[in-house]
């Protein structure tokens, strides 16, 4: 099963959830909405005193958004973003894993840096992307949306990612590396497996020309794990 814009687009993502009978609360799509609302009204806020209302708005991609995006975007730049870092900190026991053998996936969470993809939606097609990406982020409240500053040179810009929700039952919270590695070189779940979801992640960052030497050290011993269980 893939992850396509058709598979977000009738919401059989939020079917999933609501059919496998764990208990996730899935959000609807007037909460999907309404969160939508708020993170634009906060730049709005930000935006009137800059006379920049309807301007475009840029998504900051660094996990699977980088390499399976499903949103229409007109542009794309490599960028920073400061005092948060990319960590394996989300439980998934559906997607790439199931309840018995949870998979991992990427969140950003305090501290540190990121290196990632800023993508730039028009400004006419912002509310139609962004219930695409909510859809995806967003189903069960894992994630808590905020505005981000994208720095790349001299340049800087805003820009919305899908940071970490600590509240959420989902959160790892502080667990070891040799849990992480397990995880990602065992689970697997209606989307896939967490190693080819590392993989991708890996592959998807080097395309742009970024190297993220935790994510390589995590990849080697992901698959030095899986030799051994062969």
């Amino acid at each position: 099963m893939a992850l396509t814009r058709a598979y977000l687009e009738s919401r059989k993502l939020q079917e999933l959830v609501v059919q496998s009978g764990l208990d996730l609360r899935v959000l609807n799509e007037t909460e999907l909405e309404q969160s939508i609302q708020d993170i634009l009204k906060q730049r709005l806020r930000g935006a009137q005193r800059q006379r920049r209302s309807h301007s475009d708005v840029w998504i900051f991609a660094y996990g699977s958004l980088i390499w399976n995006p499903t949103v229409k975007f007109s542009d794309h730049r490599v960028g920073t973003i400061y005092g948060w870092h990319r960590r394996f900190c989300l439980w998934t026991p559906l997607g790439r894993g199931t309840p018995e053998n949870p998979g991992l996936m990427l969140g950003l969470d305090r501290g540190g840096s990121c290196r990632g993809i800023a993508y730039r939606i028009p400004a006419e097609d912002i509310l139609a992307e962004l219930l695409i990406l909510w859809r995806r982020e967003m189903v069960v409240g894992s994630y808590t949306p905020r505005w981000v500053k994208v720095v790349d040179g001299k340049d800087r810009w805003d820009a919305i990612a899908f940071t970490i929700n600590h509240s959420h039952v989902m959160y790892t919270g502080n667990i070891s590396n040799e849990v992480v590695v397990n995880s990602l070189a065992t689970a697997h779940g209606k989307l896939g497996t967490c190693a080819d979801y590392l993989v991708h992640t890996v592959d998807g960052l080097m395309k742009y020309g970024i190297c993220d030497k935790p994510l390589l050290k995590l990849k080697e011993q992901v698959m030095a794990q899986q030799l051994l269980t062969q």
